[in-house]
This record gives structure tokens, C-alpha cells and sequence, in this order.
């Protein structure tokens, strides 16, 4: 047997209808179009489904049956068409997404919201783990997309690299708030809140201090530089720290002004990295976001630039 979607459309009208020619009105056919597809549909299936009575059309009790058959067919066709709509439109589907502590708390939160206006049969996985970890699950394509420190390259991951300066957090009231930019020599023996040892940040950190040979004074040793951000409106110590943890500050506006990020030289470098898995196609919806978090993460550079700007410009104002 032999029907086509088509067929079966036409037939339901001529059903819901009672009429050859108003059945071809609603499917925009010919009427003669439409009595040769009943025709051609009757001999595919092996029996009628009109007869004439009176000189109107009469369904058969088969063609009663049948209707139900085609309705549900239809009706599951039609749900189809919607879903295809929907994921076309970024609208369903599903996205996992594993970040690192710095993003999670408030800049890629802040970006999902967003992203999922308009978008209510969109599924949604967020996890905040290590950066170690996160390459484990987007290689192994547990998830569909990866926030974390930059990693070595490998061939079951895709990644999108981004080399952001790490910032002076200090006090907004504090005098080395006035300088456009903090040095080693500015914070010689001074508290400093600092990522563990071995982490890429503290190391840097800590070669900048001992290649002017002034003291790197570890006051605070931390996980993740979030908490640090508490100590330091406390004027327990100054922070180097990454830019992500800075603009989210900044994204706080009722507390922005309790602390002042100015650049650190020599410059601190932190690489985080968009990653995707490596053997898989991405979805519509998982290179979309992708695609705003790469925006995302230049437009945060951009404003941060721009602030440190502001703060030169207006030393150099000043200097005049």
C-alpha cells in the first residue's frame, strides 16, 4: 500500500466536509483533481470509501475507520512540523553546559537568562565544576559545551581560546585606588588574597613580585577568587585576580562601588576557553549559544578595557 500524507489530508476534508468540490475549495485543488486522488486512494487500499446516495456523498463504515487512522497519523504529523518549528527557532531541545566557579556564579547565569527568552521547551543542564573536570565531560560528551581555564589541545575537544588580563582589586577608598595601573612595587609586603600555589595565576603573580624583588605576601589562599573579593572590601588585603570574577563585580551595580580594579603590570594572564566535543555535531541551539558566549566574553573584555582606559585618561587629565 501505497498513501501519501496528501492523500490522506484530502480525504479528511472530502470527511469533514461532505463534498468533493468544498474539499478541493480548502485544499486549493481541482475538484476533478481531488475525486481522481479519493479514486486513486480507494484502489491503493482495496475498498470503498463513498458511495453515492440521493446524489450525495456518503462516507462507508470503512471510511469511518480508516479516518480515525488517518487523524492520528496527521495529528502526530502536525505535532512534528511544530517541533521542527520550534527547534529551528532554537526553541526546544536540550543544552548542557559545565563552568568553571569564575563564570558561575553571575556572568554566564546572567547570559542563560537571556538566551532562554522565549525559548520554554528549551531543557537546560547547568554545572559548575573544576576545569579539569569539565574537559573530562565535554571529551567524553557527557555535555554539550564547556566554560573553563584554557587546556591542552586535544582531538576529542573543540575549543575557542580567549587570553584575558587578570586586574588589581583593591579598596575604592585605598590611595593606590588613584594610580591607572598597580605594580609589585606598590604592593611590596603588602596582604595579597591569591589562588593556590600551583595554580597558573599565583605563579604569575608571584614571578612579577620576585623579578622586581619585592615580597609576595600570600595573606589569603583561595579555591576560586570570588570569596576574595569579600576580604578585599574589608581592607584585609589587595587581589590580582581574573577578569570574569571582576566584571561580574561590575555587573553588581549596588556594590560596585565598594571596590576599584585597576590593570596590574607586569601583565597576569588568565586563558579561559569555550570548549565542545571534538567527534560530535553540535545543534543549532548548542552553536548558538556558543556563538553569544563568545560575544559575551568580548563585549566583558571591551567594558573592562574600556574602565581601565577611563582610569588613564583621567590620570593623564589629571597630571595636565
Amino acid at each position: 500500500m501505497n498513501v501519501s500524507v496528501r492523500q490522506m489530508i484530502t480525504f479528511r476534508e472530502v470527511m469533514r466536509s461532505g463534498s468533493i468540490s468544498q474539499a478541493a475549495r480548502t485544499v486549493r485543488r481541482t475538484q476533478p483533481a481531488v475525486s481522481t486522488m479519493i479514486a486513486t486512494l480507494e484502489s491503493e487500499l482495496g475498498f470503498s470509501l463513498f458511495v453515492r446516495e440521493q446524489g450525495r456523498l456518503a462516507p462507508t463504515p470503512e471510511a469511518r475507520f480508516f479516518l480515525d487512522e488517518c487523524e492520528a497519523i496527521l495529528d502526530r504529523l502536525e505535532r512534528t512540523e511544530r517541533t521542527v518549528s520550534r527547534i529551528r527557532a532554537l526553541e526546544a531541545g536540550t543544552l548542557r553546559i559545565a563552568c568553571h566557579p569564575a563564570a558561575s556564579g553571575l556572568f554566564l547565569p546572567r547570559l542563560l537568562t537571556d538566551f532562554l527568552k522565549d525559548k520554554e521547551d528549551l531543557e537546560v543542564a547547568l554545572i559548575m565544576r573544576s576545569s579539569d573536570v569539565i574537559e573530562d565531560l565535554i571529551a567524553s560528551q557527557q555535555y554539550d559545551i564547556g566554560f573553563a581555564e584554557t587546556p591542552e589541545r586535544r582531538a576529542s575537544i573543540d575549543q575557542i581560546d580567549f587570553d584575558l588580563e587578570c586586574v588589581c582589586i583593591l579598596p575604592a577608598d585605598d590611595p593606590l585606588a588613584a594610580l591607572p595601573a598597580v605594580t609589585p612595587d606598590d604592593l611590596d609586603g603588602k596582604p595579597m588574597a591569591a589562588l593556590f600555589a600551583e595554580h597558573a595565576t599565583a605563579i604569575q603573580t608571584a614571578a612579577a613580585f620576585a623579578s622586581t624583588n619585592r615580597r609576595f605576601n600570600r595573606r589569603l589562599e583561595l579555591r576560586t577568587f570570588l570569596p576574595g573579593l569579600q576580604f578585599v572590601a574589608a581592607g584585609f588585603c589587595y587581589m590580582v585576580c581574573d577578569m570574569i570574577t571582576a566584571y561580574s563585580h561590575l555587573m553588581q551595580s549596588q556594590t560596585a562601588g565598594d571596590l576599584a580594579i585597576r590593570r596590574f603590570r607586569p601583565r597576569v594572564g588568565n586563558s579561559v576557553s569555550i570548549l565542545t566535543p571534538g567527534y560530535a555535531t553540535p545543534s543549532l541551539t548548542s552553536r548558538a549559544f556558543v556563538a553569544k558566549l563568545a560575544g559575551a566574553i568580548d563585549a566583558m573584555e571591551a567594558a573592562v578595557e574600556g574602565l581601565l582606559g577611563g582610569v588613564a585618561a583621567r590620570d593623564e587629565r589629571d597630571r595636565l
